[in-house]
C-alpha cells in the first residue's frame, strides 16, 4: 500500500497560518497598530518607502501558486519538491511568530525568528537548485520565482529587522554614525545580490533588491548621503543583469518546445 504523503497539506495549512495573520496584522490591527506604523518609529535609514511594502501582495500570490501546485495530484510526489521538506511549513510558522512578537513589541526576539525564517528560505533555495537545476515551465514561475522573490525580500527585512532591533537596545554602533551604518548594510547588501546574479543570474531575487534600494533611495531622500548611496547600489546590482541573463542558462534546463 503506497504511503500518504502528508507534507503537501502541512504545508498549505502552514501557508494559510501565515496568510491569516498577516492579514489580521493590518485589518484589526494587531495591538491596535499596523506593521508599518510600528517601523516608521525607529530613527533607522535602512528602510524603503511605503509603497515598496506592497510586494507582499506579490510574495503571498506566488506562495499561494505554489502551494496549489505542490499539493496537485501531479506532483505530491514530485521529487524535486520534496526536497523541501518540512523547511516552507517551518518558515510560514516563523512568519506567523515575528508578526505577533513584532506588533506586541517583543523587538529583540524577533530577531532570531526573522533569522530562521532566512535560513529556511536558503535551505529551500540551494534545495531547489534554483538558477540551476532543470526544471519545467511551470515549476520556475510557480517555484522557483516565487521563492527568489521571497528570499530577496527577507534578504533585505533582515538586515532592517537587526537595524531596528539594535536602535530599540539603543546600541551606539561603536561610535559609527548611523547614517555611515545603513551605507555599509546597501554596500552589505548590494554584494550579496551581486553574488546570487553572478553563480545564479537569479533575475527576481536581484529585482527584488534594486526595488528595495529605490524605496530607500525615495523614503531617504532628506538623507543625501544615504538617498545617493541607495540610488548608486540598486544601478550597481541592476547593471549586471545585461550581462549575465543572456549567457547564463540553468546547467540541463528545459529547452523551451519549438512553435508548430
Amino acid at each position: 500500500m503506497k504511503k500518504t504523503n502528508w507534507m503537501p497539506w502541512i504545508n498549505l495549512a502552514a501557508l494559510t497560518l501565515a496568510l491569516v495573520m498577516n492579514g489580521l496584522a493590518n485589518a484589526l490591527p494587531l495591538n491596535g497598530q499596523t506593521t508599518g506604523e510600528i517601523s516608521d518609529r525607529f530613527p533607522v535609514y535602512f528602510v524603503p518607502a511605503g509603497y515598496v511594502f506592497a510586494i507582499w501582495g506579490l510574495i503571498y500570490l506566488g506562495l499561494l501558486a505554489f502551494g496549489i501546485y505542490q499539493a496537485l495530484p501531479a506532483q505530491r510526489d514530485n521529487p524535486h519538491l520534496q526536497r523541501i521538506g518540512f523547511w516552507f511549513a517551518l518558515g510560514c510558522v516563523a512568519n506567523a511568530v515575528w508578526i505577533l512578537l513584532w506588533h506586541y513589541e517583543f523587538f529583540v526576539l524577533t530577531v532570531p525568528v526573522m533569522l530562521l525564517l532566512l535560513i529556511s528560505l536558503i535551505v529551500i533555495y540551494l534545495r531547489l537548485g534554483i538558477g540551476r537545476s532543470r526544471v519545467s515551465s511551470a515549476e520556475r514561475w510557480l517555484v522557483h520565482v516565487p521563492f527568489s522573490i521571497y528570499l530577496g525580500w527577507i534578504t533585505v527585512a533582515t538586515v532592517a529587522n537587526v537595524t531596528d532591533a539594535l536602535s530599540y537596545l539603543g546600541w551606539s554602533g561603536w561610535g559609527i554614525d548611523a547614517q555611515a551604518w545603513a551605507v555599509i548594510m546597501l554596500f552589505v547588501a548590494a554584494g550579496v545580490a551581486l553574488l546570487v546574479n553572478w553563480t545564479r543570474a537569479d533575475v527576481a531575487y536581484v529585482l527584488v533588491i534594486v526595488w528595495a534600494f529605490a524605496g530607500i533611495g525615495v523614503k531617504q531622500a532628506g538623507i543625501e548621503l544615504v538617498a545617493r548611496a541607495a540610488r548608486a547600489m540598486a544601478v550597481v546590482v541592476a547593471l549586471p543583469l545585461v550581462v549575465t541573463v543572456p549567457r547564463h542558462r540553468p546547467k540541463g534546463a528545459v529547452p523551451e518546445a519549438p512553435p508548430k
